[in-house]
């Protein structure tokens, strides 16, 4: 079932092969800038085909970032991106490369702060505690769900990052030992033309570094989610529903 709904300031789609059963298990997957509210709920159905123990038990629910792009239609973002600046760093070689890493994006901690309301709203609704809701997202999705794993009070089942990258370098490293043993699953693109592949190594060696138990998936292509990184995903979440709360 997929309803669209309102949880805390965002809105939301929530998919549960049957919501009226008490979930063991919840994922919040962020999509990334520009893309629609929607972007990703089509991986719920692609899970549940591939795990389909994963059934009632588990709820998905994939919240609308609060920007709005009007000038890309259905289009939204968890904060405004300076393209040209971005890409001029990008161009300066490793000097400019260390500066996005260690820039704390403006309005990072707006979406933050928003998406921790998103997801206290949907604990309440599914009595759900924090150490069984997995966080990720897609691209700026993954960027705000690894800002959210490493500053909430309690750690999340497990931390999921599609072709994401690192930011906020010094907040993120003072905070990760914190997450010591969490489990995180990682894929990149080699070839990536947004989000290099060598700043997602940059992010892979912070979170080995603090502790945290790295699944790292790289694969040979762009800006995208790759099958195996699906594959991995239900893998993982079926082991988490094994472990009970």
């Amino acid at each position: 079932m997929d309803i669209a709904t309102r949880l805390g300031p965002l809105e939301a789609r929530v998919v549960q092969a049957d919501t009226s059963v008490r979930p063991e298990l919840a994922v919040v997957l962020c999509h990334g800038y520009g893309a629609s509210g929607a972007d990703l709920v089509p991986l719920a159905g692609d899970l549940l085909a591939r795990a389909p123990a994963l059934g009632s038990r588990v709820r998905f629910v994939f919240p609308a970032a609060p920007v709005t792009l009007p000038e890309f239609g259905d289009a939204r973002a968890w904060w405004p991106i300076n393209w040209e600046a971005n890409l001029a760093l990008r161009a300066a070689g490793a000097a400019g490369r260390a500066t996005l890493r260690a820039r704390v994006p403006e309005g990072l901690a707006r979406a933050r702060r928003q998406l921790t309301k998103c997801v206290e709203a949907m604990a309440q609704t599914s009595g759900l505690s924090a150490d069984r809701v997995v966080l990720g997202g897609f691209s700026q999705g993954a960027m705000v769900t690894t800002d959210l794993a490493l500053r909430q009070d309690e750690a999340p089942a497990a931390l999921v990052i599609l072709s994401g990258t690192l930011a906020a370098e010094a907040e993120w490293r003072a905070r990760a030992s914190r997450r010591k043993g969490l489990r995180v699953l990682q894929s990149h693109g080699r070839q990536d033309p947004i989000l290099p592949f060598a700043e997602a190594e940059a992010l892979r060696e912070l979170l080995l570094e603090a502790g945290l138990q790295v699944d790292f998936l790289p694969f040979d292509g762009p800006h995208t989610i790759p099958e195996e990184a699906l594959e991995h995903l239900g893998v993982l979440l079926t082991s988490l529903l094994q472990k009970k709360p």
